[in-house]
């Protein structure tokens, strides 16, 4: 019984130590920054889409990141590899037109702690409109990413 009640007391000792802090979650925004996107008529004003639909390709293929109704702005995750670019495909309707935008950028890593690990930040951002309907245009934002606050692409659709 003694040695019963002496490994119980380590056992429960070693429970109590290894309760420290949470070193391996990102839980304050650390992780690798999403592309902001908002929405411009032909008149220069921001507007409320009322549907917009986005897919990305990450190297593998088109991947559907869903649909967002009555938004004025979206946020898009871009390749984390060393790829120069992501093509990301705009479309208005769940099977409408679809529009093809190529995102160009340079990439740095950056570490941010043991839990996170590296995080990329995007620099230089330029993008160009491959296939232009239902986008007529785009317009450059802030040409780089380092958190998700600022718009780095404008989309310019017809006067909605």
């Amino acid at each position: 019984m003694k040695y019963f009640k002496f490994f119980f007391l380590i056992g429960f000792l070693s429970f109590l130590a290894s309760c420290g802090g949470d070193d391996d979650i990102c839980e304050s925004g650390e992780g690798t920054p999403r592309m902001k996107v908002s929405f411009k008529n032909i008149d220069n004003k921001e507007v409320t889409l009322d549907s917009i639909y986005v897919a990305v390709d990450y190297g593998s293929g088109k991947v559907q990141l869903g649909g967002s109704k009555s938004s004025t702005s979206r946020l898009i995750p871009l390749r984390v590899d060393d790829s120069p670019y992501t093509d990301v495909y705009f479309r208005l309707t769940k099977d409408g037109k679809e529009s093809h935008v190529k995102v160009n950028y340079t990439t740095k890593s950056i570490y941010v702690s043991p839990g996170c690990g590296v995080k990329k930040t995007y620099e230089n951002l330029n993008s160009e409109l491959i296939i232009p309907n239902p986008v007529l245009s785009v317009e450059n934002g802030q040409n780089f990413i380092e958190n998700e606050d600022k718009t780095n692409l404008y989309l310019i659709f017809q006067s909605l």
